[in-house]
């Protein structure tokens, strides 16, 4: 690391407040982004980190309004004298929703487009091209239009974006949220060559800390606004905090040391710890969900042979899958795989070419995006008007997925004044209130923390276990190992892989971090339950 040139970003003092907004996004911050080094910053939903990376290159407070006190200094610019697109040589930025960072609506040229605003020439841009398009395997996606592409491969293309430039600092809010295992895999590991090889800053705001964490040099987590702890080394840092992975939560409950950040230092010290500290696996598993599917009910919904084509591509090639009372099944595949067209075809909200969507449920759909679902002036009145569209009014039933959700304290908050993970559960509080038997969930968890992730499993289970059913469409493995009772993989268009959960997690990709480590268990909950299932006569 070239640490001679001093540092890269400075906060001092940072405050902030959003333009009509309750209180302070940020409360005099000081950090230092030390040039050549990747700083990992974590926190809860609404914590701040997100208006912290927006303040890097000037975004907050020029083109956001509000009120800005403090200075932020990016290569010796102060953000005060110099706007975003004055310091887009030196600060790349890759926002959090990367459909807003399109210009012209062709993967290619959207990329030269940059380049050529920067004043390369044509044969440097022609090469930067390659090169980006190469180093987050989106060649193939060359010729399409971002509006065609999935979310998660949009993701890849907009930070292709801020990748072509060559900033001397790269600040990246979320740059997984949308992408399934091997895409986050490939996304961090061309961060960590950029940052290897030129030695490009990076500064990275990321919940999927499984895989954010061995990257880091340094880490902070903030709370309200504040760094409440680091900045300081990824492993001190994380190991109390409630969003580490799951290998830290199991290493905690076994007594092993130093807590783990991977599930590679995790084997090593499950080996090390031999087989008398680790729990043996009981004959029965009476954890997670298991329990209600092994008895579904009646079929809610039932599709056979579904075909969708779009834009002159075939997406769905004959899908089949139902759902039953008492399940919640987890719909996992790569990027593009057509999971999406799958939820919207089980929300009857696109006809297929061909087969047929029955069953006896009602079912809702909560898309990817929230911003498409919400447009009343607070998260209260978001519920109401979902029921007033119904014809009916049960504030009881709107104060129960308020709970629910842990969304009582922001019910008067205007749902666009929230954080992307807050968002993301007043738009599931906003469907699931109108009763739907069967919820359909698109990457439900995207951008949320740890304890509103927890919130959402523990609606999932009260909805399965009152006799409605739930699929979701997710790249979180750790969810779907928690509260998923099947598991179906998609795989270009065909249903490559289904059964019950733990079956399928198993022999994939997509094995969670626990099942790494310790199998046949998949979450710290069983590891702990078999613990006092042994202790207990």
């Amino acid at each position: 690391m070239n640490h001679h040139d001093g540092n890269a970003l400075i906060y001092r003092e940072v405050s902030f407040r959003y333009p009509d907004a309750p209180r302070s996004a940020l409360h005099k911050v000081d950090l230092h982004v030390e040039a050549g080094e990747i700083l990992l910053v974590t926190g809860g939903s609404g914590s701040g980190k997100s208006t912290l990376l927006r303040a890097a290159n000037g975004i907050v407070p020029h083109s956001s309004g509000g009120r800005f006190g403090g200075d932020v200094v990016a290569f010796g610019r102060s953000t005060r004298a110099n706007k975003p697109r004055d310091l887009a040589d030196v600060v790349g930025f890759v926002h959090q929703d990367p459909e807003a960072q399109f210009v012209v609506d062709h993967v290619e040229r959207d990329l030269a487009f940059v380049l050529e605003n920067l004043g390369h020439t044509p044969q440097a841009m022609r090469r930067r091209v390659e090169e980006v398009l190469d180093a987050l395997g989106i060649a193939h996606l060359r010729e399409r239009a971002p509006s065609s592409l999935s979310g998660g491969e949009r993701q890849r293309c907009a930070i292709a974006g801020a990748l072509a430039a060559a900033p001397a600092a790269l600040v990246l809010d979320e740059p997984t949220s949308q992408l399934d295992p091997q895409g986050a895999d490939d996304v961090l590991a061309a961060i960590g060559r950029l940052n290897a090889d030129l030695g490009t800053t990076v500064l990275l705001a990321e919940h999927r800390l499984e895989r954010a964490a061995p990257l880091a040099d340094r880490a902070v987590i903030f709370e309200v606004g504040s760094i409440v702890d680091g900045p300081g080394s990824p492993s001190a840092v994380l190991a109390g905090y409630a969003g580490a992975p799951p290998v830290t939560h199991l290493a905690r409950l076994l007594g092993w040391e130093p807590l783990p950040l991977t599930v590679r230092e995790a084997r090593r010290l499950a080996s090390a710890a031999g087989p008398l500290s680790v729990p043996s696996a009981p004959n029965s598993f009476d954890v997670t969900v298991g329990t209600a599917a092994d008895t579904p009910g009646e079929l809610l919904l039932d599709a056979r042979g579904v075909r969708v084509d779009l834009g002159g591509r075939s997406v769905l090639a004959g899908v089949s899958m139902s759902a039953r009372r008492g399940e919640v099944i987890a719909l996992l595949g790569r990027n593009g795989a057509g999971k999406t067209t799958l939820l919207r075809v089980l929300g009857r909200l696109l006809s297929a070419r061909s087969g047929t969507v029955g069953g006896s449920g009602s079912v809702a759909y909560v898309p990817q995006d929230p911003n498409a679902l919400l447009f009343s002036p607070s998260v209260r009145a978001e519920l109401n008007q979902t029921l007033h569209l119904l014809g009916r009014s049960d504030q009881g039933e709107v104060d129960h997925w308020l709970d629910a959700l842990d969304l009582s304290d922001l019910a008067d908050r205007h749902p666009r004044s929230l954080a992307g993970g807050e968002r993301q559960r007043v738009a599931v509080a906003a469907v699931a209130v109108g009763g739907a038997d069967v919820l359909l969930l698109d990457e439900p968890t995207r951008g949320m923390d740890a304890p509103s992730r927890a919130g959402l499993e523990r609606a999932l289970h009260a909805h399965a276990a009152a006799g409605g059913a739930a699929v979701l469409a997710t790249h979180d493995v750790e969810l779907a190992a928690r509260s998923a009772s099947r598991a179906i993989v998609l795989g270009d268009g065909d249903v490559v892989a289904s059964g019950p959960a733990r079956d399928v997690l198993a022999g994939s990709l997509f094995a969670p971090q626990v099942l790494r480590v310790l199998p046949p268990f998949l979450t710290v909950a069983e590891v702990a339950a078999s613990r006092t299932a042994r202790i207990t006569p």
